[in-house]
């Protein structure tokens, strides 16, 4: 049997297999979500498959093979273990579950660049022209830009981010100027108080993200400790919601930070909400459903109203919260809210500040290259960064992690500390 052969096999195998045992292991929807990624992403494969090694010599072409192999083996595997979900060793997580969801993530990509280039495919054709090598080259850029979204997905940027109010009071949610610091760049002292936040938004203890790595990332975010951290949601995937005592494990760190540490839900905590809330009540992180909390800080009393997730009524849930809790005379007000599009739901000037994440930066976009832009600039959702809505402000996490695959393409993941720069009068009242 050729290698060839070899991985055609493995993609019928694990098309006609693993959506039954997926069905019948854990119940239908897990069964059909296994079909849907399958479908999504191994039609760009095997056609991307045959594109380069038709072009390729054969000893790349056997080399190709062969990583096609592996990467179509290790999705199965993956798939087929999180029939009983929770987080593998190691040896797993890089031989099986690491080029497995990258497999999957090139496919998808594969299929989709695939089909933009059919139309000058066939122009081409049509022509009559035989451009040689040079649609082989183009086929290499799913290859590519997987090997980027590896690079970009599994690296955090560390920086200071310093915010100001400013005077501005925009009548739609519009992007703000922000100033960041990264790498070994000191920032200079800012002019006026200063309330220093550690923000972790989105950390998805996972295969990308196991337990120890997201440990030490926040021991490093609050070595200096700040006058508050503020989770906005998202802890988990699959495998860290099937992995008991986990998360109360990585969020450790902020132990020691108890009385000032404050988290909501986001879409994916309900999915095990008891195993999220338990991991946060032993660390002394204190959750807000729906609820508020006031927080003793060196730039005076902060109130920290936490909203919880819901998928329906958003504009009237947001409201009837900030109405139920509303503004304390003398308090810098807080909002912590887990998806950005409600934002601007929020009366206009009801919140000093909001801080969100969800959005995962975007995803897919140029701030890698310094730019703002991300396929979610001209959509309803806030993708990154600092905005403003009348004399409210918000700021969006880029996120510490992401769920399943390694799409993050130009948009790398965040570990910030934010300063909030106030007016040096009282706060508002």
């Amino acid at each position: 049997m050729t290698a060839t052969t070899s991985f055609h096999a493995a993609v019928a195998a694990t098309v006609l297999l693993l959506p039954p045992y997926a069905w019948l292991r854990r119940g239908r929807p897990y069964g059909i979500f296994a079909l849907v990624i399958l479908l999504i992403s191994l039609p760009g494969a095997v056609v991307l498959h045959a594109q380069l090694t038709a072009w390729a010599s054969p000893p790349v072409a056997q080399a190709l093979t062969l990583l096609f192999a592996w990467g179509m083996i290790g999705a199965g595997v993956h798939l087929a273990a999180l029939v009983t979900p929770r987080l593998r060793s190691a040896p797993f997580r890089l031989g099986m579950s690491v080029p497995g969801m990258t497999f999957i993530a090139t496919g998808a990509l594969g299929g989709l660049w695939l089909l933009a280039l059919a139309p000058v495919r066939g122009a081409f054709a049509l022509a009559g022209w035989t451009p040689g090598s040079f649609f082989g080259w183009l086929d290499l850029v799913p290859i590519a830009l997987g090997l980027v979204s590896i690079a970009t997905s599994a690296r955090l940027v560390e920086e200071t981010v310093r915010v100001r109010f400013g005077d501005e009071e925009p009548e739609v949610v519009t992007r703000l100027p922000v100033e960041r610091f990264r790498g070994r760049r000191v920032a200079p002292e800012p002019q006026g108080p200063v309330l220093r936040i550690v923000q972790i938004a989105d950390p998805h203890l996972g295969p990308w993200q196991p337990r120890a790595l997201l440990e030490r990332r926040l021991a490093r975010l609050v070595e200096d400790p700040p006058d508050l951290v503020l989770l906005t949601g998202d802890f988990l995937t699959m495998e860290g919601s099937g992995s008991r005592g986990a998360l109360a494990a990585a969020l450790r760190p902020l132990g020691p930070l108890s009385g000032r540490t404050f988290a909501v839900f986001g879409n994916h905590d309900h999915e095990a909400a008891d195993e999220v809330a338990h991991a946060l009540a032993e660390n002394g992180i204190r959750l807000l459903i729906d609820a508020e909390a006031v927080a003793t800080t060196p730039v005076g009393p902060v109130q920290i109203v936490g909203a919880d997730w819901v998928g329906r009524e958003r504009r009237e849930h947001i409201r009837a919260l900030l109405a139920r809790h509303p503004r304390r005379a003398g308090h810098l007000r807080l909002l912590l809210l887990h998806d950005p599009s409600v934002f601007r739901h929020v009366p206009p000037g009801d919140v000093d500040l909001t801080l969100s994440g969800h959005t995962h930066g975007g995803q897919l976009g140029l701030v890698s290259l310094g730019l703002t832009w991300t396929v979610l600039s001209r959509t309803a959702w806030p993708d990154h960064g600092f905005f403003g809505l009348g004399a409210s402000r918000l700021y969006v996490h880029r996120g510490t992690g992401f769920y399943g695959f390694p799409l993050r393409i130009g948009v790398p993941g965040e570990a910030s500390r934010l300063e909030v720069v106030l007016d040096p009068q009282p706060a508002r009242q």
